[in-house]
């Protein structure tokens, strides 16, 4: 869709190929760039369970045809091209403040079910009376637009946000936190777009600062579970907003195949950050110990890395990078392929763990370096994983020929040997390092990330009351 959505900006007719079942993300896809109506040539099956000559046969007989009705015979796209806005509206839908539902809560609860505006739980209705409160102390203008959904075209204005936030559960006190996500999701390093890809990564919201203990947060036992009012309803509003505003649901722009359920906030350990003198995690993306900050990234596959036994760093390093290197899979196609060094798994350490590193003079960039050495597994595995069991990158490229044309550091061609071990990572500082969980227990807990498909993105959580509403009266003379 990227290169047709190219094409068409700069006047070429051009027709999208997407596998059958992906015609209403491919429309979604691009409505949220501004394009209406693009061209679409639908294949039969799924290109990687066909073989040649079937998938041949299937082209010529089902695509061929519609490649050419395509070109010829369709009118322009609407929307960024010519001139036409398409981000504000989608058709067939009620407006902002329109009483779509009346009734009792069980029937409120039945309609948003039935009309897939809920997640399966019950929801709070969201009246207008309610979304109002939640808005009133914060100062913020209900209607004020914080970006455009690139997945549906939707805006995403402060007014949606808390519509969402108050069927999450949601506290008034949380809305800053709230439009800090939305920010992210705004943000085109983030990707929102991509949230509804196949693998059915999901986004993981890690907060900083001292917002996190004020407003409530759970840093300690079951950091990563439901439970805590504050870290599950924020982490259920994201699943919320990304339904109902992004359009992720499987009618419209969600094709995981399997999912994951959503993802509660984790909370870092700041008392135990400083007391060791590591900085968090939002540290890595330029933001300073002490700032209220969240970042978001999405997550494929995640592991426990259990009862870790060990009282120094060189007993404990090599089962922490054990365990990443175990959840690296297809992913490292963003090492290579898919993407270019974009791979940054994450490590969650519990306290305990944190303090021995740190008790052994070991720094959090130490430990980093640490996993990039132990953090391994043998170069003909990473070869069949990015280019064969995988075939996500082109010409099943061995390394040693990616590494001499430049596109992989030395690390990954150190010589000829297939059982050679190479990283998971282009760098040290790729490496993820968060501090959370019981603090006396020796667990850590890793998490493969999508790459590019819902990158790293930090954005600061102001809590200070807007000025969007206030008139300023400009001082005489």
């Amino acid at each position: 869709m990227r290169a047709s959505i190219a094409a068409e900006m700069a006047g070429v007719p051009s027709v999208s190929i997407v596998c059958s079942g992906f015609e209403g993300q491919a429309a979604a896809t691009g409505r949220g760039h501004g394009f209406d109506e693009l061209q679409l040539a639908v294949t039969t099956g799924h290109v990687d369970a066909q073989d040649r000559e079937q998938l041949i046969a299937d082209f010529e007989n089902h695509t061929v045809d519609q490649i050419i009705a395509g070109l010829v015979g369709a009118a322009a796209p609407t929307g960024a091209g010519s001139g036409t806005d398409t981000a504000s509206s989608v058709s067939g839908e009620p407006s902002a403040v329109e009483i779509v539902a009346a009734g009792d809560i069980d029937e409120i609860n039945r309609v948003f079910a039935e009309r897939g505006w809920s997640d399966g739980l019950p929801i709070i209705p969201p009246t207008r009376d309610r979304v109002e409160a939640f808005i009133a102390a914060s100062g913020h203008d209900p209607w004020k637009r914080l970006g455009i959904a690139k997945s549906s075209g939707r805006d995403l204005t402060v007014w949606s946000v808390a519509v969402n936030a108050v069927m999450a559960g949601c506290r008034p006190e949380q809305l800053p936190i709230l439009l800090a996500a939305t920010e992210i999701l705004a943000d085109p390093h983030y990707g929102m777009e991509h949230s509804g890809n196949t693998t059915g990564a999901d986004a993981l919201a890690i907060l900083n600062g001292p917002v996190a203990e004020e407003l409530g947060f759970n840093h300690g036992p079951g950091a990563l579970r439901d439970g805590t009012p504050a870290n599950t309803s924020v982490g259920r509003w994201l699943r919320l907003y990304l339904r109902n505003v992004g359009g992720f649901t499987t009618d419209e722009h969600d094709k995981a195949t399997f999912g994951n359920s959503f993802r509660v906030v984790l909370a870092e350990d700041e008392r135990a950050l400083a007391e060791i003198g590591w900085p968090p995690v939002s540290a890595d993306f330029g933001f300073a110990a002490g700032d209220d900050v969240l970042t978001m990234a999405r997550f494929n596959s995640g592991a426990i890395i259990g009862s870790v036994f060990g009282s120094t760093p060189a007993e404990v390093l090599p089962y922490l990078g054990d365990g990443l290197a175990r959840i690296s899979g297809w992913d490292l196609t963003h090492v290579h392929g898919l993407g270019h060094g974009q791979y940054r798994p994450l490590l969650v350490l519990s306290p305990i763990l944190a303090r021995t590193l740190a008790a052994g003079g070991m720094s959090k960039d130490d430990v980093k370096q640490a996993l990039f050495d132990h953090a391994r597994i043998p170069a003909w595995r990473f070869e069949k994983l990015i280019g064969q069991w995988s075939n996500l990158t082109a010409g099943r490229p061995r390394l040693l020929d990616v590494v001499a044309a430049g596109e992989l550091p030395r690390a990954f061609a150190e010589s000829d040997d297939p059982d050679r071990l190479v990283p998971i990572v282009t760098e040290p500082s790729k490496f993820v390092i968060a501090v959370a969980g019981d603090p006396s227990r020796t667990n850590a807990y890793v998490l493969s990330n999508d790459g590019p498909h819902g990158d790293y993105t930090a954005k600061l959580v102001d809590r200070r009351v807007a000025s969007d509403l206030v008139c300023e009266v400009p001082a005489d003379g």
